[in-house]
């Protein structure tokens, strides 16, 4: 696998791990994927949730959670260290400045599309931009914004397809149509970064569903600087759950997985269990919500509260929360460190890269 760069950043691993709250990916995780040469990621999802006896509100809780695992992760780990930002935090502008404050090296920021991320950036900062897609157009629009109010264009774009796990940025209806399929979509978004290659090298990393060095070989030679994984990472011994919410990966079989309406007013990807069954029968209604967590969510409509629902099952708690998933969890075989993860995804990336040349040689 080569290596690839984010602005001047040298990405030795082109793997990025998803990030997944609530607190699927804090320090630990991250860590060990940025040993590996990778960009371990750290969720921002519910921190102050996981934070719950630091001092001050939900945000402030939020904002020293985020500081405390920037900062456990540098001391793991002296690879590349981003964060995961949803557009519909209602904190997000101040997780965006806390983690540029931090000087954490990537921010990914999707679940909307992040504008003004540029307008955060202060003279002295060095961290890189990189917005989370999931169509040309989004992709489009974030540039020519970006280009038009701050002069800036994306460090990276993620592509992210259908197969993911958690919210997906499609309609119901076109999760299984081939038009929007991550292979039709990467090429569609290529186009788009090209439009302003003599500005600026934007690279294209896809994301969804990716679960094999064979997967990671067949998006990079689509043109894909690299690609973002999610699901395998759950299965680590350095993931940052509780070994119940792992082994509900491990058990996972494709008849597990569906689609839910999440209260964020998005489609999500999850594993069918006994609290969505619950939520699905009316008994999961929240009475109050402390946290006013997510912009678009109306605790008084909603079927249940997303933040302690991931935040429940992340600790093992299953009878109050479910996981989300990408598409291909029933691949999940046993826990393994990061390490041998990836180093298996090397040994299958080049299997493939194998395979094709002798194809290419024998003229098939």
């Amino acid at each position: 696998m080569k290596s690839f760069f984010i602005s001047n950043l040298e990405v030795k691993l082109p793997v990025i791990q998803g990030g997944m709250g609530v607190g699927v990916s804090l320090s630990g995780l991250a860590a060990a994927v940025a040993n590996e040469g990778g960009i371990g990621v750290i969720s921002c999802a519910g921190l102050g949730l996981i934070y719950h006896n630091s001092q001050g509100d939900y945000p402030t809780k939020s904002m020293f959670g985020l500081k405390e695992e920037i900062q456990k992760a540098r001391v793991k780990s002296k690879g590349i260290i981003g964060v995961n930002i949803m557009v519909v935090l209602t904190n997000y502008a101040d997780m965006v400045k806390t983690s540029i404050a931090e000087k954490v090296d990537v921010i990914f920021s999707g679940a909307g599309l992040p504008l003004d991320l540029p307008s955060f950036l202060t003279k002295d900062s060095k961290t890189k931009l990189v917005p989370i897609v999931s169509s040309p157009r989004a992709a489009k629009i974030i540039c020519e914004k970006w280009k038009m109010n701050y002069n800036y264009l994306p460090d990276a774009i993620v592509v992210e397809g259908p197969k993911a796990g958690g919210h997906l940025g499609f309609k119901a209806d076109q999760l299984d149509d081939e038009q929007y399929a991550l292979e039709h979509l990467v090429p569609e978004v290529i186009k788009i970064t090209q439009l302003y290659q003599n500005e600026k090298n934007i690279p294209v990393i896809a994301a969804g569903g990716i679960s094999s060095g064979q997967d990671i070989y067949d998006l990079i030679k689509m043109g894909a600087s690299g690609v973002q994984m999610g699901t395998l990472f759950v299965t680590t011994t350095e993931c940052d759950a509780s070994d119940t919410f792992k082994n509900v990966f491990l058990k996972a079989c494709k008849k597990d997985v569906k689609i839910i309406q999440s209260p964020v007013g998005m489609p999500g990807r999850a594993i069918d269990g006994e609290f969505i069954q619950s939520m699905e029968m009316g008994n999961e209604m929240p009475k109050s919500c402390p946290f006013h967590c997510i912009k678009t969510c109306d605790y008084s409509r909603s079927p249940y509260c997303i933040a302690q629902c991931l935040y429940q099952a992340a600790r093992g708690n299953m009878k109050k929360g479910y996981a989300f998933t990408g598409i291909n969890v029933h691949l999940s075989e046993k826990i393994s460190s990061v390490k041998e993860l990836i180093s298996n995804l090397k040994l299958q990336f080049s299997a493939a890269e194998l395979a094709y040349s002798k194809q290419l040689q024998s003229g098939k």
